[in-house]
C-alpha cells in the first residue's frame, strides 16, 4: 500500500514538473520573439542591476560612468548566462517529467538533455524569423550545455540528497541484534 501512496505522489510531482516544462518553454519562446532592441534593454537591465547590487553590497565608491562601462563589458556574459540558465532549468524539469515512465535514471538524464537540445535548435530556427535576431549555431551549443550542465549538477544534488537519506535512515534503526546485547 505504501508503494502506491508513492507511485501516485510521484505521478502528480511528474505531471507537475510536464507542466511546468511546457510553461518554461513558452517563457523561453517568449524571450526569443523580442526583438533585438527588447532584448539587449532586458539583458542591459539585468546587467545594470547586478553591478548597482555588488556596488552596494561590496561599498565600491563608482560613478555612473563607470558603473555603464561596467554594465556593457558584462551585458555579453550575462545574456549567455541567461541563455545557460534557461536551458539549465528545463532539462531538469524533462528529467522530472520524464519520471512518469519509470526510465532509467541515466536515460532518463540523456532524454532530457537531448530533448533540452533539440528545443535549443527550434529556439534558433524561430529567432531566424524575429526582426533583428539570428540563429546562431553557438548559441544552440551554449543552450545545450547549460542543459549539460543543469543536469550533472541536478543528479549530484539528487544523489547528495539519496546518501543522506539513507545515512539518516541507518542511524534510526539499531545496527544488529548483537550489538544491542552488548549493552
Amino acid at each position: 500500500m505504501n508503494k502506491l501512496i508513492r507511485n501516485e505522489k510521484a505521478g502528480k510531482w511528474s505531471s507537475a514538473a510536464g507542466f511546468l516544462a511546457i510553461l518554461w518553454m513558452g517563457v523561453i519562446f517568449f524571450f526569443s520573439a523580442q526583438a533585438d532592441e527588447e532584448s539587449t534593454a532586458v539583458s542591459g537591465g539585468v546587467s545594470y542591476r547586478l553591478v548597482g547590487i555588488t556596488r552596494l553590497f561590496l561599498h565600491l565608491n563608482i560613478d555612473e560612468e563607470q558603473i555603464r562601462e561596467i554594465v556593457n563589458a558584462i551585458e555579453g556574459f550575462v545574456r549567455k548566462s541567461a541563455h545557460m540558465a534557461e536551458f539549465a532549468v528545463l532539462a531538469v524539469l524533462l528529467y522530472l517529467w520524464i519520471d512518469r515512465w519509470k526510465v532509467v535514471r541515466a536515460q532518463r538524464a540523456c532524454a532530457a538533455v537531448v530533448f533540452a537540445a533539440l528545443y535549443a535548435c527550434s529556439d534558433e530556427i524561430h529567432q531566424l524569423f524575429v526582426p533583428g535576431r539570428a540563429g546562431r549555431i553557438f548559441d544552440v551549443m551554449l543552450d545545450s550545455l547549460g542543459a549539460l550542465t543543469g543536469m550533472v549538477l541536478f543528479l549530484l544534488l539528487e544523489q547528495i540528497v539519496m546518501l543522506t537519506r539513507r545515512r539518516k535512515h541507518k542511524a534510526g534503526r539499531p545496527a544488529d541484534a548483537s550489538e544491542a546485547d552488548r549493552d
